[in-house]
């Protein structure tokens, strides 16, 4: 008997070291850290992860996040603030995950990821050689 697919796990990658054009000699936390710590009270979609990095290089626009999953377009965000935007990034996590492709219609997706998409990554496409 085969057994069903598992759902992927879907990735929610939020670099710490983000700035938001802040000095970097600064000993406050950095934005990236206070929005990772501010995503990981909150109740994350199912099937997705929150996942620190150490940096996305988007250090001009950042907040930054990622979000991806095998056998689905990766996602690169970045513009938001760390305290007013935790909910639109839940927003758009949960329709990344509802979705089949990681393709969310642009009307469908939240304003900020509408304006602040950095890339679209196309899935892996795995050889069989």
């Amino acid at each position: 008997m085969e057994k069903p697919a598992q759902p992927a796990i879907i990735d929610l990658l939020v670099c710490t070291r983000c700035r938001r054009g802040e000095p970097a000699e600064s000993e406050a936390p950095r934005p990236g850290s206070i929005l990772a710590h501010a995503l990981a009270t909150r109740s994350l979609p199912a099937g997705v992860r929150l996942r620190e990095v150490e940096c996305l290089s988007n250090c001009s626009a950042g907040c930054t996040i990622v979000l991806r999953a095998p056998d689905r377009w990766s996602y690169v965000y970045g513009g938001f603030d760390p305290e007013a935007d935790v909910e639109t990034i839940l927003e758009g996590t949960a329709k990344y995950a509802a979705s089949a492709d990681g393709f969310v219609p642009w009307r469908e997706r939240p304003e900020h990821f509408r304006r602040n998409c950095v890339a679209r990554i196309p899935p892996l496409e795995v050889s069989d050689v």
